[in-house]
């Protein structure tokens, strides 16, 4: 048996059917582009008869994308296939992926259908798909739950009238892993002509067991596996994409198996369908969430240090992330933190560090993460508010409709005064431009956010940005009862916060210079 496995990716099908997933033409094009790029084996575009923006995405889809099989889904009815087919006939791999269910649960209360009538529907339905199509895929709907011999009587049968793959799916998500196992194994077992196809699995997440349902299903014979990018889907989601991808790569000697995944475009994949459909993922999601990669116990970040296999079992790099991440927080130990200010410049004694870590531990008990603007008031007089080096004298700004957003801005440093005027998108923009042109800063605003921290039309306004400068993170904050005001304050603030860590710096390198001369 080839060790081989096929991954069908039904992100734009089964995955678009979750609600807040939906998309438009464009963004599954983009999307579909993107999972070329991954290298998915299938890619499951959509359901061409639910919709006429159904049809259309699929028809464009089977055009531009050359290098995958694309599969349209059909219900086992002459008019589903025909218009499956109608919008993939042009693709350079077609699949008409046509299904019927086959559980006594199905067959009494949703199709209302005996078992010689629902095997009749699926021998028609593949016979006819295949006159159109060399490559035909039949999916027995909740098959898990489905009599086993009757099971092996319909795969039997579609096998024996052309269906190149058999999909075995857990629809409700009821299986357990070893269940659905013996599943797998006693179709391959009991099918006389199972050589003659592809078994496939696709498992839903209902119980949070798809990923290893799926597993257990090609540990015991199946050769494809039906999944999505994120694990979205009807209800609690699909088997992911990016956990059985890696699951197979990092496990390689347990499964025996391997993909064709490029698992370098897998935090790219799960990123574009973020922004494509807005559904977040949680932070502590496998492979691809925000804490996948991120350590905050002392223990672990020593651990890291030390060396990364003794608390990660892969490389954020294998999946397209640049690097892991130690998160100062209120877990962190003395390591990290030193760790932390050697990236920043601060190369501290021993001493240094104790009296460091000690005020550090009081912040992290109040604050759920630490910045580096937060670590570089610590080293200056135990916290205490750090000197301002420019200072906001006056700002004045113009802005509205059909006119171009200016602002004009003093800063004072020391008993010089500097002002300067910029445009921009908008007041605070221009302002930001006209500090930055003052400063001779170049500064990337990463986040920027207003709160109100009252009720009513008075109420103070707190900003917070974010920014970064050489590669090193500082936040600012100011409150207002004009917004604009306290944006400018604020940004100044992270500013000033970034010029005493630069100055710091320049100190120290200077008497470490004075030393070595001496």
């Amino acid at each position: 048996m080839s060790n081989r496995i096929y991954i069908f990716d039904t992100t734009l099908r089964d995955g678009e059917q979750s609600p807040g997933c939906s998309m438009n033409f464009d963004e599954k094009i983009r999307m579909a582009r993107q999972l070329e790029r991954l290298q998915v084996d299938v890619i499951e575009a959509g359901f061409p008869i639910a919709s006429e923006g159904d049809f259309e995405s699929v028809k464009e889809i089977a055009k531009q994308i050359r290098h995958c099989s694309i599969a349209g889904l059909s219900r086992a009815t002459k008019t589903d296939i025909d218009r499956a087919w109608e919008a993939l006939k042009h693709a350079a791999k077609p699949r008409i992926h046509t299904f019927i269910a086959t559980s006594d649960i199905h067959l009494k209360f949703k199709l209302k259908k005996t078992h010689e009538q629902v095997l009749e529907d699926a021998i028609k339905a593949v016979r006819y798909a295949k006159s159109l199509c060399h490559d035909v895929e039949f999916s027995c709907e909740d098959a898990s739950r489905s009599d086993i011999d009757y099971l092996c009587q319909i795969v039997e049968a579609v096998i024996a009238e052309g269906a190149t793959v058999v999909n075995i799916p857990d629809t409700v998500g009821y299986a357990i892993p070893n269940e659905y196992g013996s599943i797998i194994k006693s179709l391959m077992d009991r099918v006389p002509n199972i050589d003659k196809a592809m078994l496939s699995v696709h498992c839903h997440n209902d119980l949070g067991m798809a990923v290893a349902n799926s597993l257990a299903g090609v540990l015991n014979g199946a050769r494809q596996v039906e999944c999505t990018v994120n694990g979205i889907g009807e209800r609690a989601g699909n088997a992911s994409l990016e956990e059985i991808a890696m699951a197979v790569r990092t496990r390689s000697e347990a499964m025996n198996v391997t993909t064709n995944i490029n698992t370098d475009e897998i935090y790219k994949s799960s990123k574009l369908l973020v922004s494509l459909t807005g559904m977040h993922i949680q932070r502590n999601k496998a492979i691809v969430g925000d804490n996948a990669f991120a350590h905050e116990a002392g223990i672990h970040q020593d651990g890291m240090l030390k060396n990364a296999i003794t608390y990660e079992i892969m490389t954020p790099q294998s999946v397209g992330i640049k690097h892991s991440t130690l998160v100062l927080g209120k877990h962190s130990g003395r390591h990290a933190l030193k760790q932390r200010y050697a990236e920043l410049g601060y190369n501290l004694s021993h001493e240094e560090i104790e009296k460091a870590y000690t005020v550090f531990t009081k912040i992290a008990d109040e604050k759920k993460q630490i910045f580096d603007d937060d670590l570089v008031a610590i080293l200056q007089d135990e916290i205490s508010a750090m000197n301002e080096t420019y200072k906001l004298e006056t700002f004045q700004v113009t802005s509205g409709l059909n006119l171009v957003p200016t602002a004009t801005v003093g800063l004072k440093k020391g008993s010089e005064f500097f002002q300067d005027s910029a445009t921009g998108d908008g007041p605070v923009d221009a302002a930001y431009r006209a500090i930055e042109r003052i400063t001779g800063i170049s500064v990337e605003l990463l986040d920027y956010s207003i709160k109100s921290v009252a009720w009513g039309r008075d109420a103070i306004g707190e900003v917070f940005v974010k920014i970064a400068i050489d590669g090193y993170v500082f936040n600012g904050r100011s409150a207002s009862t004009d917004v604009i005001t306290g944006s400018v304050k604020a940004y100044l603030n992270a500013i000033n916060h970034a010029v005493g860590a630069r100055y710091r710096k320049e100190k120290e390198s200077l008497v470490r210079n004075e030393a070595q001369a001496v």
